[in-house]
């Protein structure tokens, strides 16, 4: 079983890019305020029909053709309403699909988040063809205001042409943006 969010978050992206989506948001909250961890993955795939969409939560349902049961998402699902959270999905054939997940942040059951900038690196480089926007936002205990980090792999690809993305320097590149980008946010919010 998967013990990070940021690992599910990978394989519900992966089901995005199954649906053959052709942009994929995948956005991260860390409300310290309202001691609640919130994340989506939004995409733009073939969608579901609602009987399908009502159905994926059960784990002996899955449109994958490489094995019988499909655990991700109902595992994903009941962690998240253990920790004193909630789970949603919506779907519309044609337009894509919405997967919600929210946790208390606080509770003690709680999955770590996990490594989230090796999460986005991997999916970039597996599916480069992927319009990919990651957004990472922390709410401080204090009342300021949400910090957040933004990373479009558009405007991204558009500035390294016909330089690939799998170039350890541009690999290298991007991780230390990410991580840097995430750590600037918890730093202004916890300052």
């Amino acid at each position: 079983m998967m013990r990070e969010i940021a690992l599910h978050l990978l394989d519900i992206a992966e089901n995005s890019v199954a649906a053959n989506a052709k942009s994929i948001t995948l956005t991260v909250c860390e409300d310290l305020q309202g001691d609640r961890l919130t994340a989506s993955v939004i995409d733009d795939g073939k969608g579901m029909s609602a009987e399908m969409t009502a159905s994926v939560v059960d784990p002996f349902v899955t449109s994958r053709t490489t094995r019988k049961v499909g655990l991700g998402i109902p595992f994903f699902k009941a962690t998240a309403e253990a920790c004193n959270g909630n789970f949603a999905i919506k779907s519309e054939i044609g337009k894509g699909t919405r997967l919600d997940v929210e946790f208390q942040y606080s509770h003690i059951d709680r999955m770590p988040l996990g490594d989230l900038s090796s999460t986005m690196l991997t999916l970039f480089v597996a599916y480069p063809q992927i319009h990919w926007l990651f957004e990472y936002a922390m709410i401080p205990p204090n009342g300021k205001p949400e910090e957040k980090f933004v990373f479009d792999t558009l405007p991204f690809m558009a500035e390294l042409g016909d330089i690939s993305l799998t170039e350890p320097a541009v690999l290298a590149f991007i991780r230390e943006y990410i991580e840097s980008g995430v750590a600037r946010v918890r730093a202004a919010s916890n300052g």
